[in-house]
């Protein structure tokens, strides 16, 4: 067998430096593994592990290497000056499982594994068990057939531990359930004040986030008073954190502790190890952390699978800390019985391909749809009409406001990047179909209506990764084309564009950066031939995109490949939460 691998100018300007530190007397093959070891990090895993390189060919250089046996590699690593055990202060980690690391990312597990195992095991202090009993029974009536509440069980959890994890697919009630663990924590509080923190990875997610815990507050049958404390504000991680302009470094930190008794983070799978380590790190000991989000997702773009390992581990292991930490929601509360969109998906998460293509034939009369697409004549005809019905309402937007409320009811998801399938052939094709159509007049960088995804963190500009804002018209400014984007108060905050950083045209968006975003109708085009990049957690991430409707364009055996390849991010992450017990 081979390995797939092209080298980054990066990796090869790592392994070139780590070289030269430990003297350069190391040969070619040690070189070849410490690029491979930087080149998994830019893949999305937190180690290299030996045994999926060990004996096999790699192309290096335009030339064909044969790689010694896992032993072999070992020896050939601990070698060098550069590379040492767990707990030693090297460039390179390696642990006895043949898991190579760069030292930071090795530290960022271990870190993160510790803190989090001591408030797993910590007791959040006295409980009023009878208030708790009480808050229950109102906050989570009984459900139908005296089915178990898992609702329930995370309130539990949440209350009695300084440590939640709170997953499960969409619609099944995590942020209605968090809602209420807020007023049953701040009843108990017996009218003392509770500083709460609520966060999200991006400024679409916060946004979203705001808005539901606004609704969800005004129904709980609670005091006015509790009602009131519950916090109206979500900011970024990143704005929580308070990044230090012109460094990586945070203000909040373990010198310098964030100032809350509660701190809950949403869409939790988006957020990569190295963030999460530093929100750990940020933490009182006696605070409260509370991790929402969906395990079956597509993990974050950076290194990690954080969320996925933390639950992996409480599956695994159900008699773990950990596993007390953890609580599956299943129930689906916003769809019906046999909804459609969540009968898909369940499909594509048991790895059910032909299921789950049989069901979006089926549900065709719904606004569901599968659609045999593998050639560039069909795509452009098909898109056409879809493009121009999707995003006909957007173009009669009359404010800013309005421009990005009505851009969340469509949009195109794409699985790759580049080709005619990919998102950057996507968009130049849709802004040719809606520019024919008279909706867009491009005469240059800047139009109106031309929505953009920021690609690139601006600490300054509070704009980060993923963040989505539209170009319109300022009413307040002579009508001068400038950047809008959600408020954390629910409105809109304008930018000008000579401001902006790192961005792109967003009328389609890749599966990973629309996470965080929810559309009422969603397109998804897969390419006619197969990539590694298709998985079951990205078509998964794709389908729970969409509230009302979805469509998947593609080829069949394309999709069904997909279906059935599952996600693997190495890291060293359960072992390191089993380890320290």
């Amino acid at each position: 067998m081979s390995i797939d691998y092209q080298e980054r100018l990066i990796d090869h300007h790592f392994a070139a430096f780590i070289k030269r530190v430990s003297g350069g007397a190391e040969d070619d093959l040690f070189s070849i593994v410490v690029s491979l070891a930087s080149n998994a990090v830019g893949k999305g895993n937190i180690c290299l592990n030996l045994s999926d390189i060990a004996a096999q060919n790699i192309v290096f250089d335009g030339k064909i290497v044969k790689l010694p046996e896992i032993e072999e590699l070992k020896k050939l690593l601990m070698l060098s000056s550069a590379v040492g055990a767990p707990g030693q202060f090297r460039p390179l980690v390696l642990d006895t499982d043949g898991r190579l690391y760069l030292y930071r990312y090795w530290r960022y597990e271990q870190n993160f594994a510790g803190i989090l195992l001591q408030k797993a095991g910590a007791d959040a202090g006295v409980i009023n068990e009878n208030l708790l009993c009480e808050g229950l029974e109102r906050f989570f009536p009984h459900l139908a057939d005296e089915e178990h509440d898992c609702r329930k069980d995370a309130a539990k959890v949440a209350l009695r531990t300084q440590f939640c994890v709170i997953s499960g697919g969409p619609g099944t009630g995590k942020t209605s359930t968090v809602v209420r663990i807020l007023a049953l924590l701040l009843e108990q509080q017996g009218g003392m004040k509770m500083r709460i923190a609520l966060a999200a990875p991006t400024g679409k997610a916060a946004a979203r986030l705001k808005a539901s815990v606004n609704n969800i507050r005004q129904s709980l049958d609670c005091s006015d008073e509790v009602r009131k404390a519950i916090p109206d504000q979500v900011v970024t991680i990143h704005r929580l954190l308070g990044p230090i302009s012109g460094s990586d470094r945070f203000r909040y930190s373990v010198m310098n502790p964030l100032p809350y008794d509660v701190v809950i983070v949403d869409e939790a799978s988006m957020v990569a190890l190295p963030l999460m380590n530093s929100l750990m790190g940020a933490l009182s000991p006696n605070v409260r952390l509370i991790l929402l989000g969906d395990k079956d997702q597509l993990a974050s773009v950076e290194a990690g699978a954080v969320l996925g390992d933390i639950c992996l581990a409480g599956e695994e292991y159900p008699a773990s800390s950990v596993a007390r930490s953890v609580v599956m929601l299943e129930k689906n509360f916003r769809f019906k019985v046999g909804s459609h969109i969540s009968a898909i998906s369940r499909e594509v998460n048991a790895g059910r391909g032909r299921e789950a293509l049989n069901l979006l034939r089926d549900f065709y009369s719904v606004g569901i749809a599968w659609r045999n697409v593998a050639n560039r004549e069909t795509l452009r005809k098909l898109l056409k009409e879809r493009v121009l019905d999707g995003y006909g309402s957007y173009f009669e937007a009359s404010s800013p406001g309005e421009a990005l409320e009505r851009f969340d009811r469509f949009s195109v998801l794409c699985a790759i990047r580049e080709g005619l399938f990919g998102v950057n052939g996507i968009n130049r094709e849709i802004e040719s179909i809606l520019g024919a159509a008279n909706l867009i007049t491009k005469t240059g960088l800047w139009y109106p209506c031309r929505p953009i995804m920021i690609t690139a963190n601006d600490y300054t500009l509070n704009l980060f990764n993923g963040d989505i804002g539209i170009i319109f018209p300022d009413p307040d400014n002579e009508h001068e084309l400038r950047a809008f984007f959600p408020s954390p108060d629910g409105g809109v905050r304008s930018i000008s564009t000579i401001r902006l950083p790192q961005h792109e045209t967003a009328f389609a968006m890749t599966v990973h950066k629309s996470q965080g975003s929810e559309f009422s109708h969603v397109l998804i085009l897969l390419p006619p031939v197969d990539f590694d990049i298709l998985t079951r957690e990205l078509i998964y991430t794709g389908i729970t995109r969409a509230k009302d409707s979805v469509e998947i364009w593609g080829d069949e055996e394309v999709f069904c490949a997909a279906v059935k390849r599952k996600t693997v991010r190495n890291s060293g992450l359960i072992k390191a939460l089993l380890q320290q017990m």
